[in-house]
């Protein structure tokens, strides 16, 4: 069985969360979180952490980038959407699904980048 590497931009309280999952699942989405997006490169996740979670003071102004494998046939049921530039990729899971994907993640999942911001740096956000 073949596996994709993905990646999750996150905060602290996804990241606690996750942890309390042991590194094996990510949390269901909220009320207002219809979609997961997990997206396809390293680089567009660290622009999401960097750029746009450490200016989150609710999160603890903190982004960490997560890593993690999928099997690649049950994520050929999504198509992957281009949400910006070209480097902008990522996956549309429904919240609904959300239960399913994470049976379908090979291993655990990993930080590999964290990114700290100040609660001055969220105040210009």
């Amino acid at each position: 069985m073949a596996n994709t590497t993905l990646y999750r931009p996150v905060g602290q309280k996804e990241l606690d969360r996750i942890a309390a999952a042991d590194f094996r699942a990510f949390p269901p989405r909220l009320s207002w979180q219809p979609i997961f997006y997990p997206v396809l490169t390293l680089e567009y996740a660290v622009q999401i952490a960097r750029d746009w979670n450490t200016k989150d003071a609710e999160n603890g102004c903190v982004g960490y980038v997560t890593r993690f494998e999928v099997d690649t046939d049950y994520l050929a049921r999504f198509p992957v959407r281009c949400v910006g530039g070209e480097a902008h990729l990522e996956y549309w899971i429904p919240a609904e699904e959300l239960t399913t994907f994470n049976q379908h993640i090979a291993g655990s999942i990993e930080v590999v980048a964290e990114y700290r911001g100040t609660p001055e740096d969220a105040s210009r956000a």
